[in-house]
Formats: structure tokens, sequence, C-alpha cells
């Protein structure tokens, strides 16, 4: 059955700055290429340069006048993500939109980052907990969106409190939802704390639904050397519009949340279809382990402890 086209309205975003993690291919360069084609002049982080260039390449081709350009992020190590900050502050421009959308997915076996947490943990949340934090007085003079991407594990993931870096019992898929938990129970809480200290950002959260993305794929540098079983079943139904999205598709409920003058400030966003697994972007209700406060501020407290940095 031949798929329905799934687009939505980007608005004109001629005159502002947008930073997107892990934009140098799938999804997330999708939305770059997205944003830079509505006008925006879009900032593309990116922890291995020459795959950077490559996705430069795409975006310049599709639209020859594009303000794109990379600067130097590893999310696992905070040294590097201090580094940006301080690139960024040095740049001194204000920042409209920041897509926390870079990740890493069920390492087959426990690994730690440059700071000793485990990899997943440390890169999807503290790494993008700890950036957003440099960058807020960049995100306060652009008043910005921040949207940050969780996934649906984070439906069935909780937080590990007794063991937050899996030294005891590594889970590779119960600690990736461990990470997207605390992840989206932190874009929550930042929405909040602007609301109550007068930061002027909003903070939403998205996800991409299931999608043959290069999360599940061969990825050496994470100990997996061929694609797991389950992306090749994904890749199977997506090419046949069964149930779930595509990897063009995926991209959508980022960009509605950052961009939609509909999308609200603490709202999630994700596909429409049955199962929230593929479809158009619209408002969802939020998974049960985010909708405690309490719990967002004990997260927020243990990443200002793990990862040195707080916010104001």
């Amino acid at each position: 059955m031949p798929r329905t086209p799934i687009d939505i309205t980007v608005p004109d975003l001629h005159g502002k700055r947008a930073v997107v993690t892990g934009a140098s291919d799938g999804m997330g360069l999708g939305m770059a290429l997205r944003l830079a084609a509505a006008g925006a002049e879009v900032l593309m982080p990116v922890r291995n340069p020459r795959k950077g260039e490559a996705a430069l390449a795409v975006i310049r081709e599709q639209v020859p006048d594009a303000e794109v350009s990379l600067r130097s992020l590893d999310l696992s190590s905070l040294a590097s993500v201090a580094g940006l900050g301080r690139t960024l502050l040095e740049e001194d421009r204000p920042i409209h939109f920041l897509i926390n959308n870079a990740g890493v997915m069920t390492p087959p076996e426990r690994q730690t980052t440059a700071d000793g947490f485990e990899l997943q943990f440390g890169t999807n949340h503290l790494g993008h907990f700890a950036l957003t934090a440099h960058l807020l007085p960049l995100l306060r003079a652009g008043h910005a969106r921040v949207t940050s991407q969780v996934s649906v594990a984070a439906n069935r993931g909780a937080i590990n409190w007794d063991d937050l870096n899996w030294e005891r019992a590594y889970d590779g898929m119960k600690a990736y939802g461990q990470s997207k938990v605390a992840f989206g129970l932190f874009g929550l809480e930042l929405n909040r704390r602007s609301d109550a200290a007068g930061w002027g950002i909003t903070s939403n959260l998205s996800h991409p639904g299931v999608a043959p993305t290069n999360l599940l794929a061969a990825r050496p540098e994470v100990g997996r050397d061929k694609e797991k079983l389950g992306r090749k079943v994904i890749k199977a139904l997506s090419a046949r519009g069964i149930l779930l999205g595509t990897v063009e598709s995926a991209k959508f409920p980022a960009l509605y949340a950052a961009t939609s003058p509909d999308a609200k400030p603490g709202g999630f966003y994700g596909p429409s279809g049955p199962g929230h697994l593929g479809g158009p972007p619209a408002e969802q209700k939020l998974y049960a382990g985010l909708r405690s406060p309490e719990e967002a501020q004990r997260v927020w407290q243990i990443s200002e402890d793990l990862t040195k940095v707080s916010f104001p």
C-alpha cells in the first residue's frame, strides 16, 4: 500500500539561530536541512568531522543558500561539552532553538564515558543537561525553545536510583530507557524552572516513534559490529508502510515541537499513528514515568552533582 506522505509547515526562520545535536545523519540531518530551508542559521555540533562535512554537503546541495556550519562536540565528554559552550559564548549570538537530538542506544556490553558514567546515561542525558546549562545565557537572550528528544523506551523505562551507572548488573535496554526517562524529566523540569525564575525560555519533549534510524545500526564505536535483528525487522516493516515510520517521517515530531507556534511549553509530541509508532506529529499523553515533579527535581539535583555544572 502506498504510504501517504507526511509533512508539516515550518514557519519562516530567517534571523533565527538553531543548534541541533546529532545532525550528521538520519533524522537529525533531516531536521537541520528543514531548518536551513526555512531560513535559520543552523549549527551542527558533531563528533565525527568527516560525517559532518558530508552532512553539510547534503544540505548545501538541496539548499544552496543555506547558512549552516559545524562545531565540535562529543556528548560523552563533559570537557568537550564545556568546550562547545565556551565557543558559542565567545561568538555571543542568541540561540533561538536547541534540539537535543543526539543519542546512543544499547551497546551490547557496558561502556563508560570519558567521565566514568554509563555511556547511555552519560551521553543521552548528562551530556545534554550540561550543554543546556552552558548555553543558558544564549538561550535566554534568544527566548529559546528547547526540545529534548526522548523515546518510546521511556514509556517502559525507569530510573535505577540505586545503581545509576549500571555497575552491578548491566542491561542495555533498561539503561537506555533510564537515560530517556531522566532526559524527559529534565526537559519538563527545565520548563518549570524557567517559568519560576523568569529565564524566558520554553522547553518541551518529542519522540520519533519507531523508524529504521542508525541507533540500532552497526556501530563499532559502541561495540556493535553488525546491525541488530530488531533493526532489520523495523526496516522491513517501515519499507512496507506497516505501522512504523521512516527516517524521513521520524524528524517531524521534534521539528513540530521546536518550531510550531501551536506547540506548548511542557508539551510532549510524537507520531499520531497506531501505537504512536509512525504517522504525522501530534501532542501526546505524557508517559507515566515522566509525570512526577518530585522525581524531576531529584534528577536535576543528581545531574548537577554528577556533571558539576549548575543552572543559576
